[in-house]
């Protein structure tokens, strides 16, 4: 059963509740059709009626995240449902064309109705209702519904498929010790890549595009130019033992993106400038294999261990400034198995948003213009806030937490009955999804901790998620061979079950300009899943 144990909350609100009720999650309130103005009209003035002694209607303030009001005070009834409110938010605002958002009272994001939420928070319903608004992202990304294209090459399993940062190229890596580089419009092979000796543990692209860099299990990193399909420079002996996890510097902290991070079995992480194969720096201070590492967009590198900790270590600058440890994140009871971080999406991507997908081409930037944009992404993302850091465990909890800014974490999640092995947040931040061995995914809300939901369907492991571009869509791939999708609306049952693999799906991505989902398996085949 999930639950979770937060710092005390405000004056007014109340812990969400760790019952089983807590956990029921209906689907959502049917529209009832307010798309003419007598039909708002009629949301506005209180039509309807409350349960459990409660009001029927209320009076709300809408706000912007920012705090700023908007419109005027409006007495509204207590069951509307966000589709409803967003036909009135979109008269209010005198939008001509008609954009999705989400709600949020006291931080906690309306789900259903508006009802559910004021109870849950036990919100007094004689005072005027503040609720924040935040606009959606408006090109809405289609479900992905069918297999368009089996792709076989690779002799041994799977283990990885990654989406270049402009979406043009698909790269893949597995036990077969090549590394492929695949044609996203034709999905044919483009190059095979070979000189690793043994199996192609991880792999990741530069965000500039330019190079793609992979390592295995016997502590080489290789790096690759994407454009030829050959092997730039002499392999990099990193680790002693397998390398667990690779990290690029982020392109808006740096135009050139030659910074590499290395982790390994090894205990120890390393930071390569990719250019010369030079070591710049060894990071040593956990006390166990590192697992998980992600370069953030401050400056900063987070690190995972099976030692049951996490570091944080400050990557810039120069001399004995770094690679100095920041702090140590504690918490869990048994190793951290995995990371993710709220900007994670727009640090992958880069330069490249959703139009720049679809209309520039990787030359069409200097190196100046790709850092600035890359910044203006960045900083759109983090949406005035700091980054946010999740962890998953062995121990079966997950941590949230303000990795800038204390070792204390922002909340302690509960709920899953198996080691949590796989973390994703949702490109606009607002949500993250957790992979567990206990057959489930459950979805968190991504600036309090709150749960939302828990995702049934698999009947055994899962193994990775992924998010669509607008965060409305999440596929899962599990041991028992399938990939899911669900839908963020409903957060009850999968939309779509895409069976095909003939064993178990290891690897899974979503393309930045959200059309195609690739999935890598043991079988050996990577399947591209479209509309």
């Amino acid at each position: 059963m999930a639950s979770l144990t937060a710092p005390p909350p405000q004056a007014g609100t109340k812990r969400p509740r760790s019952s089983a009720q807590e956990h029921q999650v209906s689907a959502p309130a049917p529209d009832f059709g307010a798309d003419s103005d007598d039909d708002v009209e009629d949301v506005a003035r209180g039509k309807g009626g409350g349960e459990g002694g409660m009001p029927s209607s209320m009076i709300v303030q809408f706000a912007t995240l920012e705090g700023e009001n908007k419109g005027p005070q409006i007495d509204i009834p207590l069951g509307s449902t966000v589709l409803q409110m967003e036909e009135l938010m979109n008269q209010l605002l005198e939008n001509k064309d008609k954009v999705p958002y989400t709600f949020y009272v006291n931080d906690a994001e309306v789900m259903e109705t508006l009802e559910q939420t004021v109870s849950e928070l036990a919100v007094s319903t004689e005072a005027v209702l503040r609720v924040s608004y935040q606009p959606l992202a408006v090109f809405r990304v289609r479900p992905v519904t069918r297999c368009t294209s089996t792709m076989p090459g690779h002799t041994e399993a799977v283990l990885h498929v990654n989406y270049s940062p402009d979406g043009t190229m698909l790269a893949s890596g597995g036990g077969d010790m090549t590394v492929r580089f695949w044609d996203v419009q034709t999905s044919l092979p483009r190059f095979t890549c070979r000189g690793h000796r043994h199996h192609v543990l991880c792999t990741a692209w530069a965000p500039n595009g330019k190079r793609f860099a992979s390592a295995d299990r016997k502590g080489e990193i290789r790096l690759w130019d994407p454009s030829k399909g050959v092997q730039q420079g002499q392999p990099l002996s990193a680790h002693k033992q397998w390398v667990t996890s690779l990290a690029w510097e982020p392109l808006h902290r740096n135009s050139a993106g030659e910074r590499l991070a290395s982790s390994s079995k090894d205990a120890l992480i390393k930071i390569w400038n990719t250019r010369t194969g030079r070591c710049e720096v060894t990071l040593s201070g956990h006390a166990d294999s590192v697992e998980k590492i992600i370069w953030g967009g401050e400056g900063l590198l987070y690190s995972a261990s099976r030692d049951r900790t996490i570091k944080v270590w400050n990557v810039e600058g120069e001399g004995r400034k770094l690679g100095i440890l920041v702090r140590t994140l504690v918490g869990h009871g048994h190793r951290v198995n995995t990371l993710a971080l709220s900007c994670e999406a727009a640090l992958r991507t880069g330069p490249f948003g959703k139009e720049e997908c679809a209309l520039k081409a990787l030359s069409k930037f200097t190196p100046e213009e790709a850092q600035a944009v890359a910044l203006e992404r960045y900083n759109l993302a983090r949406g005035g806030e700091p980054e946010r850091l999740v962890s998953g465990s062995d121990d079966f909890t997950l941590f949230l937490w303000n990795p800038a800014d204390g070792k204390k974490p922002l909340a302690r999640l509960t709920g899953h009955q198996q080691p949590v092995n796989h973390l994703a947040f949702s490109p606009d931040g607002r949500r993250f999804a957790s992979a567990s061995f206990d057959k489930k995914v459950k979805v968190w809300d991504g600036r309090t901790g709150t749960f939302l939901a828990t995702l049934n369907g698999h009947v055994s492991a899962v193994y990775q998620v992924a998010w669509s571009a607008d965060s409305r869509l999440l596929v899962s791939a599990s041991k028992d061979s399938t990939v899911k999708l669900w839908e963020m609306v409903a957060l009850k049952r999968a939309k779509a079950t895409l069976p095909g693999h003939a064993d178990e799906v290891y690897a899974l991505d979503w393309s930045p300009d959200g059309s195609a989902v690739a999935s890598g398996s043991k079988d050996r085949t990577i399947k591209i899943w479209a509309h």
